[in-house]
């Protein structure tokens, strides 16, 4: 018990650093690219990330068996940290394109690979408290960046910024061959052709709707990483300064509510109920996005975070309720859990491409906040579980 305590000390560490080395660059990133491509086209380097996330993640649980979690992790980080270091040295679009693709793929992997060190150290009694745990760290490093990065950006100095995002990459590559010894597994972990998951998960009620919901909450992920952002330094002209500020408190009900919210769901199983709190207020609050006419920091500052106040909490229960299901055996499904982030951003980049050609910016928070109010019905219909004993 006590050495999964101390592995479990090590991954909550571990998720900070690279929360951190995500979210540095996270709300920079389309304006970064907006310096080799217009606005309208900025879409299109996220589609294709996406897309060659999808297509590596579900090669992923074969690599997995055949190398292990752990080798592979340190394979993934080392790929990661190479192609930020490129993507910051190169001047050509379709180079920038490549790294960006490649930058992206491997984070996506990581986060695949951290998810399977956790689930391995969890008891499915404290899953909820565990993963919710494991979060806030994570969110932690959300909500440390963008204050950070408003300051650091300085005269739109993107590039030093992705630097320190490699920076804290390597550091998890050291802690990781370090704790070789908390972190290696010798696990049989079960694999099945695709279909057969699809097959397992479409006739599965718990593991269909859970599926639908995490894909709603990445497709609002999505679109506000990457126009919210541009939305508030063009359309508003407010300084990163100001971004920065703003966005640290949008996102700090991703630290406050989120273990509550895990200890009332082991105790009381009481996800759907959380569930449909957060899809109703995080409909609520894009809708506002849309009908909002102020340029007000302070005004823009409490949308974004009642946004993320119902974020938060669907993002925890997804994690509680996923993870009281499966096992860690069952790679299959993490990977197809993890697989929703990229298809999220598929989706959510090929809408906005296309919406963007014809209305303004402001109509995609308007046809996402209609597209949440969804998830009210796919969440009042999971199964009621109980944490095993």
């Amino acid at each position: 018990m006590a050495i999964i305590k101390r592995g479990l000390k090590i991954l909550y560490f571990t998720g900070f650093v690279l929360a951190m080395s995500k979210a540095f660059p996270g709300y920079i990133q389309s304006t970064f690219l907006q310096g080799f491509v217009d606005v309208k086209w900025v879409g299109l380097f996220f589609i294709g990330s996406a897309v060659f996330s999808l297509l590596a993640i579900n090669f992923f649980p074969i690599l997995i068996k055949k190398f292990t979690n752990y080798r592979l992790s340190l394979i993934v980080l080392s790929l990661n940290i190479i192609s930020i270091l490129l993507l910051i040295t190169v001047h050509s679009p379709y180079l920038v394109f490549l790294f960006f693709i490649i930058a992206g793929v491997c984070t996506k992997l990581l986060w695949i690979n951290m998810d399977v060190f956790v689930e391995r150290l969890t008891d499915n009694k404290t899953t909820g408290r565990t993963r919710t745990t494991y979060f806030t760290f994570i969110n932690l490093g959300w909500v440390a960046s963008p204050l950070i990065v408003g300051y650091l950006v300085g005269d739109e100095n993107y590039r030093f910024i992705y630097l320190l995002s490699a920076f804290f990459m390597m550091s998890v590559l050291a802690v990781f061959v370090m704790r070789k010894d908390r972190l290696a597994e010798h696990i049989q972990y079960n694999h099945h052709h695709t279909l057969i998951t699809l097959k397992h998960i479409a006739k599965n009620i718990g593991l269909r709707g859970i599926f639908i919901i995490a894909f709603l909450l990445e497709l609002f992920f999505a679109m506000a990483v990457i126009y919210i952002p541009i939305y508030l330094h063009q359309n508003l002209s407010f300084s990163w300064l100001t971004i920065g500020g703003i966005f640290t408190f949008m996102l700090l009900p991703f630290v406050i509510f989120q273990i509550p919210a895990g200890v009332l769901a082991d105790k009381y199983a009481s996800e759907k109920k959380i569930f449909a709190l957060g899809f109703l207020i995080i409909s609520a609050s894009c809708a506002l996005f849309f009908f909002i006419e102020s340029s007000s920091p302070v005004v823009w500052a409490l949308l974004l975070f009642l946004s993320r106040c119902g974020a938060s909490l669907i993002q925890a229960m997804r994690e509680s309720y996923f993870f009281k299901i499966v096992d860690v055996q069952d790679i299959d499904y993490i990977n197809f859990f993890r697989n929703l982030s990229p298809l999220g951003y598929l989706v959510g980049s090929g809408l906005s491409v296309l919406i963007l050609q014809f209305l303004p910016i402001q109509y995609l928070f308007l046809g996402l906040s209609i597209i949440l109010l969804s998830g009210l019905y796919f969440a009042w219909r999971l199964p009621t579980i109980k944490s095993k004993s």
